[in-house]
């Protein structure tokens, strides 16, 4: 093949990433094959894969497994170039029992999904503080999972052991236990069940206090970077630091990625599958998707059940409807993943409520008064006070009730200043 030719041909790429080694295949842009041939995972192997990528014509699109794992390297070096770079997931098993695997055949595979425009997602930049988001959970999942193991062989310990350490830690919260374990200093000899029970409490007292100072400075870091980055995800309600730095991570640093509300819920596992058949019209819960997130919007969805007027309406209402509370759930999951994706792509603050205390202790009027007037707890008007919750529809009942009462009330020192006059 002539040079010219080679420059007027119109090629995608395909690549299975591994550990050591990234096979690439070339095929042109109607799926002919052109060449493979496999690279090492270092610098001089991603240059010689870029110079082979390059080698067969204009490169359209590149289709590559493992973008956030294996393939990240080779994605940046490819970004860096001007390409596009698609993720291609894995083969489902039936097609891959049917037609076989290799390394050249998944390349091949992978450039074919793209042509085929099964493949679209482009992947993850990781290059901000989102992949700093991820990072740090890293740390602190395990983490937490290390440490809630702790405190549960502890407790399991002290059920079987002996009288005496038993009747020592009985009836201690948790923290304080913890803390006296951790300062305790067995003394005994090695074939005493009570001192080598008693040893290995301590250990697991003081595994549990390192592993709480490594989840606070985690968190305190996670905190840091919400604040600087969304400080406004966190008003939504249900929404902490944990959730919100999850729902970041799975939409990842170039948020454009996600084009819109429906392609992060599909992202999510939220999006509403249809299961209709004859006469009955339904759908069902989805399966795919990022299960973290997931499992961060089910999150949301439990505290709004909870505390959030509106969600408690919404529950009723489709209750009364005849719809299960695995339905609503699946409703609920939705309409979250909406106002969430909303929030992260146009933030809009929460109301100002900084005037509410003060006014009121101004006209005089207790929290009892006010929740009795407006319908509504006097523990939920402090929270709301404080900004420990957000409800933007019972702020406006509350400020408008607030004013209404000042009103009333100027206007009833202004008659009785008549009143004196006459």
């Amino acid at each position: 093949m002539s040079d010219p030719e080679v420059q007027e041909q119109r090629v995608v790429v395909g690549v299975d990433t591994h550990a050591d080694i990234h096979h690439v295949a070339v095929v042109t842009e109607y799926g002919k094959p052109i060449a493979d041939q496999a690279f090492l995972t270092t610098a001089a192997g991603y240059r010689e894969a870029l110079r082979f990528i390059t080698g067969f014509g204009e490169v359209l699109q590149i289709g590559m497994e493992g973008t956030g794992t294996y393939g990240a390297a080779l994605t940046k070096v490819l970004q860096g170039e001007g390409m596009i770079v698609i993720e291609v997931d894995r083969p489902d098993r039936q097609h891959r029992r049917l037609k076989g695997k290799t390394d050249p055949l998944d390349a091949y595979r992978a450039a074919q999904s793209v042509i085929a425009g099964r493949s679209t997602a482009v992947p993850k930049a990781k290059d901000g503080p989102v992949e700093c988001l991820r990072v740090l959970r890293a740390v602190r999942v395990p983490a937490m999972k290390s440490r809630s193991a702790a405190i549960n062989q502890i407790k399991g310990l002290l059920i079987s052991a002996p009288e005496v350490l038993r009747s020592e830690y009985q009836g201690m919260p948790t923290a304080t236990m913890i803390g006296v374990m951790a300062r305790s200093r067995p003394s005994g000899h090695q074939a005493d069940p009570s001192y080598v029970t008693a040893r290995v409490l301590k250990a697991l007292a003081v595994r549990y206090q390192h592993l709480s100072e490594e989840i606070d400075e985690a968190t305190a870091q996670l905190k840091d970077i919400l604040e600087s980055y969304a400080p406004m995800l966190q008003e939504l309600t249900g929404v902490g630091t944990d959730v919100a730095s999850q729902l970041l991570v799975t939409l990842g640093d170039n948020q454009d990625r996600v084009r819109n509300e429906a392609q992060f819920a599909a992202l999510a596992g939220v999006a509403p599958v249809p299961a209709s058949s004859g006469k009955t019209s339904r759908h069902r819960l989805s399966r795919g998707g990022d299960r973290q997130a997931n499992c961060a919007l089910h999150h949301i969805v439990l505290v709004r059940m909870n505390i959030d007027p509106r969600t408690k309406e919404y529950v009723a209402q489709r209750t009364e409807e005849g719809k299960s509370k695995r339905e609503i759930m699946r409703c609920l999951k939705r309409y979250v993943a909406r106002e969430v994706y909303r929030q992260i792509t146009n933030p809009v603050p929460a109301p100002a409520i900084a005037d509410l205390r003060p006014l009121r202790h101004e006209l005089g009027v207790t929290l009892q008064e006010a929740a009795g007037s407006l319908g509504e707890w006097p523990s939920t008007l402090s929270r709301l006070e404080r900004g420990r919750t957000r409800n933007d529809h019972l702020l406006l009942r509350y400020r408008g009730w607030l004013h209404d009462h000042n009103t009333g009330a100027e206007a009833l020192t202004d008659s009785a200043v008549d009143a004196l006059q006459v």
